[in-house]
């Protein structure tokens, strides 16, 4: 199977680390124009760098801080005065661990803005270009927890259903111009927020952290963590040509943890 995305652009959220940068690396690779989009300006530029241009691809990067939806909406409305983008990654990082009995109004407040408010904003920006063209595909990395709710992570879970719902939504009112919209639904990837998520429990249940990594494990049937490279693989599969008939969908990259169809 061959991936060719050359002349398509593509626009990557959260793509200075983990698996935002593992996806605009891939879809560069496969020939797309790619521009990065997260707040760190050094380590986007580290990004661009690494970034293959041997198909003639010109890539790009935007700066903005996703808990300012303000400043999210204006770079983007910016950005696509003199570009068109093909490709549409969203993806942010989650939001602090904890029992949602013990959530505060402001932190659902911030979750949602930072996924669910910027993922429209961001849509909406991108989408007139994507009709103009006849190629879109919005892909959402999101979490499996849209299928079963994660432990521990309460304004997490809530979010990520919230953004599936949208995400579905939006599928089905955008189907009719060939624009398809999927999520992406990664279990536990070697990223800073699982090191972040294992660091926590430790320090709550006194656990070492190799006890409790090899706890986590137990739970999945591949008896490994994934890697950002496994999560892109299926956003850059989504993003393809091949994908031109698949919407509206969640597909489950977790080495068989998620114990649902």
């Amino acid at each position: 199977m061959i991936i060719d995305l050359q002349n398509k652009n593509a626009l990557v959220c959260g793509s200075s680390d983990g698996i935002g940068r593992s996806i605009a690396i891939g879809l560069a690779t496969a020939g797309a124009n790619v521009t990065l989009f997260a707040r760190n300006a050094e380590k986007l530029g580290n990004v661009l760098n690494e970034l293959d241009r041997s198909k003639g691809q010109e890539h790009a990067m935007l700066v903005a801080d996703f808990s300012d939806t303000a400043a999210v909406k204006e770079a983007v409305e910016s950005a696509c005065l003199s570009n068109v983008y093909h490709i549409l990654v969203n993806n942010t990082g989650g939001p602090p661990g904890g029992p949602i009995t013990d959530a505060s109004a402001e932190a659902f407040y911030a979750a949602l803005n930072a996924h669910l408010i910027n993922n429209h904003q961001i849509s909406q920006a991108v989408i007139p270009g994507m009709k103009k063209s006849g190629y879109g595909r919005i892909i959402n990395v999101i979490s499996t927890s849209v299928k079963i709710p994660l432990k521990g992570l309460g304004v997490s879970n809530t979010t990520r259903g919230a953004v599936a719902s949208w995400s579905k939504t939006l599928a089905n009112e955008l189907a009719p111009f060939q624009i398809t919209v999927n999520n992406v639904l990664p279990g536990a990837t070697k990223t800073g927020r699982l090191s972040s998520i294992i660091e926590t429990k430790a320090g709550k249940t006194g656990e070492a952290i190799d006890a409790v990594e090899e706890e986590m494990l137990k739970e999945i049937p591949m008896k490994r963590f994934g890697s950002p490279d496994d999560v892109a693989n299926a956003a850059i599969f989504l993003a393809s040509p091949m994908a031109s008939y698949i919407t509206g969908t969640s597909m489950i990259v977790d080495g068989g943890r998620t114990g649902c169809l």
